[in-house]
């Protein structure tokens, strides 16, 4: 009797056991975490030909290629290699405190969606457009660079570069890419109003990787707004990448003299002479191109250099007329990291432009030359 106790006991303990551990296992199954993350990045700098007196200017702003931002990122295991995510990211000026975006909590990204690890993953919301997730993270050597001087081309190939409304997707297939967006225009009555959608294709052998993509934007007209891109990188050794790529957009909104724009020029208001003429619509088309390397020279130095050429037709000129337009730019970014959260940099850029940029593009003269430095510290 005593015996058969004992192994009832015995049978007991495991039965619990198992039990605890079936529990532990939806507990675990089910786990979520939330992350907050961030970046806090200055820079202060010295600008000539700021303004159409030729003056110069020294002032503090943005980074060269990072913008402040903070944010929460959120995953839920829902089992079977599937989770549910969402994200949110605020962008702001740390000089001043306020908003990248007046009146836009959430400037630079809140989505929610499903990831699948077999499937790929669909999300929702205001979102990077898929050019501008390739060229911020792979393909341009400075990740789309905050200065106007410096990012004109990418910029502008990406109209602004996020969509709201989005619908997302990404996934990979036998080793290629795909990264898709529809973005509804919310317009009554027009289906194409307001909307956009692209997609980028990429894949990687061994050293080189390939890109190739897509993106269309309509504004409130219906009128198109057009960009194709293709761009690759090589590992040259373990410290060094080459970039190089070719950008091609057709615009007949007008946008892209807007972000063609330096800050402060004729071209970065050249939203009232639009509707005072209406030539801004004429079917502009720019062909352009970038190089660039990276090198890891130390632990905690690299540095930086690109080159972006832009030719285009059909460009406006200060007096309303259409002609030829050309714009070349080149950066050098030094940066050193005092830890793995904080790092100092300094950055030179030369920019010049011809026909309709010089007389739309530039405040003074037709070109300028920006020296930097920076501390960027990343949580």
């Amino acid at each position: 009797m005593i015996e058969r106790k004992i192994v009832n006991k015995s049978i007991l303990a495991r039965a619990l056991g198992g039990a605890i551990l079936a529990l532990a296992a939806q507990h675990s199954f089910a786990q979520s975490s939330v992350t907050l993350y961030g970046i806090v990045d200055t820079s202060i700098r010295y600008l000539t030909n700021a303004n159409a007196a030729n003056d110069s200017q020294t002032a503090m702003g943005v980074g060269p290629i990072t913008g402040s931002r903070w944010g929460l990122k959120g995953n839920e295991d829902l089992g079977g290699g599937l989770s549910a995510i969402f994200r949110l990211e605020n962008g702001f000026n740390l000089w001043n405190g306020g908003f990248a975006s007046a009146g836009t909590e959430f400037n630079r990204m809140a989505y929610v969606g499903l990831a699948s690890k077999q499937y790929g993953t669909l999300t929702f919301g205001r979102q990077n457009t898929p050019l501008f997730d390739q060229l911020g993270n792979s393909f341009d050597p400075l990740t789309v660079g905050n200065y106007d001087q410096d990012s004109f081309l990418p910029v502008a190939a990406g109209y602004g570069l996020r969509s709201n409304n989005s619908v997302k997707y990404n996934g990979t297939f036998a080793g290629v890419n795909l990264d898709a967006m529809y973005g509804f225009g919310n317009t009554a009555g027009s289906a194409g109003a307001n909307n956009m959608y692209g997609f980028t294709l990429t894949y990687t052998f061994a050293k080189l990787s390939m890109l190739a993509a897509y993106q269309q934007n309509s504004d409130a007209a219906n009128r198109k707004f057009r960009s194709a891109v293709v761009g690759a990188t090589y590992s040259i050794t373990d410290a060094v990448k080459a970039y190089a790529g070719y950008m091609h957009f057709q615009d007949n909104t007008g946008m892209v003299e807007v972000f063609n724009g330096a800050a402060g020029s004729a071209a970065a208001t050249i939203g009232a002479s639009a509707v005072g003429h209406g030539i801004l619509n004429a079917n502009r088309i720019d062909d352009g191109f970038y190089a660039g390397a990276t090198y890891q020279v130390t632990a905690p130095l690299m540095v930086s250099a690109a080159y972006y050429y832009d030719h285009a037709r059909n460009a406006e000129y200060s007096n309303g007329t259409l002609g030829r337009s050309q714009r070349y730019s080149a950066v050098l970014i030094a940066e050193y990291a005092l830890s793995k959260r904080t790092e100092v940099y300094g950055t030179v850029d030369f920019q010049r432009g011809t026909g309709a940029a010089a007389s739309m593009d530039f405040p003074g003269r037709n070109n300028q030359t920006g020296v930097a430095v920076g501390l960027r510290n990343v949580f």
